[in-house]
């Protein structure tokens, strides 16, 4: 096993994997840039490391910098986390050449499934169903244009080096298409240091849903059944749940089949997630497969009871799987929240800046994977997410009970968040059903008749918490994290210095 991990991310999911390596007693290395010297994940790490200005491409996506560290620190291996480098293959190769184990997939297998044109040559090769659409990145506007009239309008646009809903452009007419590709490319680039993008057909309102694989070096492939996600702003997820109120046990199992098949045509290694779009018949066509872990993993660790951290770190270092297929089993359902620091009635549009009071919800059934505290700044430089909140129960009414009452008692000032949002999703019939799409946000704005419009104080019981939070920091006075007397300037603050090295 070994005795020191490098977590290159931040963030929630960076403390996440520190906590995993503190239970299995392996010391943690982590690293930040300028904006984030304060961040949570430096607090908890063994030891942390500057790596460079706030812009992700100055910082967390440089790969020499974080090998320099790994070296420096004595590091055996490196977790990637989601995002940034975590399905890069250039750094996977400089892990393979520092022999420094990366936790994550080989580079060869990153590279076929990291790469979503090559993945669907490969699948389309192995006879594995999959959307149409292009398999090469589209190399001009002129072969864009003839690719989206062979598949026929809408389209979609997708970064080919990455996820997360970035890079991804819905395109309904000719004219659209030159504009959506130059911003696909753009936010690529940003995303991935990579702007290749490609072209598939889009599935109108079609379920999205994913199934979680797990791979040792002794060839033994499991996969732990689905996520639901189809509830997506930007075609990001914000709502998952599992199981899937669409999935019964049939579709699992030939899901379930699928992925498996997926991952030993990529001789794949550690934990991935091989995703589908599914009509309301129950087709269901390959879209991809993420060489990494997921954001919405929690909710299948919740209901199968497994630490896929710890399942990746157990694996990465050579050990066998520490469960058969045979005894997977699922018990319960959860459901998962992504808080984001963003405003749901402005186009969701990002909210940073200084969290002044927070309140994390608690009790049975309830986990919060958080990554920032009262008194910390949200940088403007990376993606909004600042935590996530996972409820548990014997059945879905259970689970959404549990995270009806823990979105209540959430109180993040300071900033915006979409937890008011949240509140809402919950109480609509749609919902609730289980019968939803990913059209279900659109549909639900125009059946609250404003996707503008903050919804009152009353609705959401807003108020008490606000009155609650008011009073606590009156109260509290010449006791808070950060005075009232803080720099109000986001920018200048993530433009302060940091020391080269710290450690804790």
């Amino acid at each position: 096993m070994f005795k020191k991990v490098l977590i290159a991310n931040r963030g929630e999911i960076a403390v996440r994997i520190i906590r995993a390596c503190r239970e299995m007693g392996i010391m943690t290395v982590a690293v930040f840039s300028d904006a984030d010297r304060d961040a949570r994940h430096i607090r908890l790490a063994d030891e942390a490391y500057n790596i460079g200005p706030p812009p992700a491409s100055q910082s967390y996506l440089q790969i020499e910098k974080i090998m320099e560290i790994a070296d420096q620190s004595g590091a055996e291996a490196i977790h990637p986390g989601y995002g940034f480098l975590s399905e890069n293959e250039a750094f996977a190769r400089a892990c393979e050449a520092a022999r420094i184990k990366l936790i994550g997939p080989s580079a060869a297998a990153m590279r076929k499934m990291g790469s979503k044109t090559e993945a669907r040559q490969t699948l389309i090769a192995a006879g594995v169903p999959v959307v149409p659409g292009a398999t090469t990145a589209i190399r001009s506007d002129e072969e864009a244009k003839a690719v989206a009239l062979q598949v026929g309008f809408p389209v979609m646009l997708k970064a080919a080096a990455g996820g997360g809903g970035k890079g991804m452009r819905l395109v309904a007419r000719e004219e659209e298409l030159p504009g959506a590709l130059r911003e696909a490319r753009s936010e690529a680039m940003s995303a991935f240091n990579d702007d290749a993008v490609y072209i598939e057909k889009a599935i109108a309102n079609p379920h999205h849903i994913e199934i979680q694989i797990l791979a040792d070096a002794q060839g033994q492939v499991i996969h732990l059944g689905e996520r639901e996600c189809s509830i997506q702003r930007r075609h990001q997820k914000v709502i998952e749940e599992a199981p899937s109120p669409l999935v019964d046990a049939d579709l699992r199992r030939r899901m379930g089949a699928v992925a498996i098949k997926v991952a030993q045509a990529a001789g794949y290694e550690n934990a991935g997630t091989v995703e589908f779009l599914v009509d309301d018949a129950r087709n269901f066509y390959f879209l991809e497969m993420n060489t990494r872990l997921q954001v919405e993993h929690p909710i299948t660790e919740m209901v199968t009871g497994l630490d896929i951290v710890k399942e990746q770190i157990r694996i990465a270092a050579g050990m066998p799987l520490s469960i058969s297929q045979s005894s997977v089993s699922w018990q319960g359902a959860a459901l998962e929240c992504r808080i984001y620091a963003e405003d749901p009635y402005n186009d969701f549009f990002p909210s940073p800046g200084l969290i002044t009071h927070l309140i994390e919800p608690g009790g049975p059934g309830v986990r919060c994977d958080s990554g920032v505290y009262a008194g910390c700044e949200v940088p403007i430089y990376y993606d909004p997410l600042i935590a996530k909140l996972i409820t548990y129960g014997r059945d879905r009414n259970a689970a959404l009970a549990q995270m009806r009452r823990a979105l209540q008692e959430y109180v993040v000032a300071g900033i915006k968040t979409n937890i008011g949002f949240f509140r809402q999703v919950l109480q609509d019939p749609a919902f609730q059903s289980g019968c939803y799409n990913t059209g279900f946000i659109s549909e639900f704005f125009a059946r609250q008749g404003s996707a503008t419009k903050s919804p009152s104080f009353e609705m959401n019981g807003d108020l008490p918490l606000i009155a609650a939070a008011i009073d606590f920091c009156v109260r509290s006075e010449g006791h808070a994290l950060k005075p009232a007397t803080a720099p109000t300037s986001r920018w200048k603050q993530a433009g302060r210095s940091a020391s080269v090295t710290r450690r804790l």
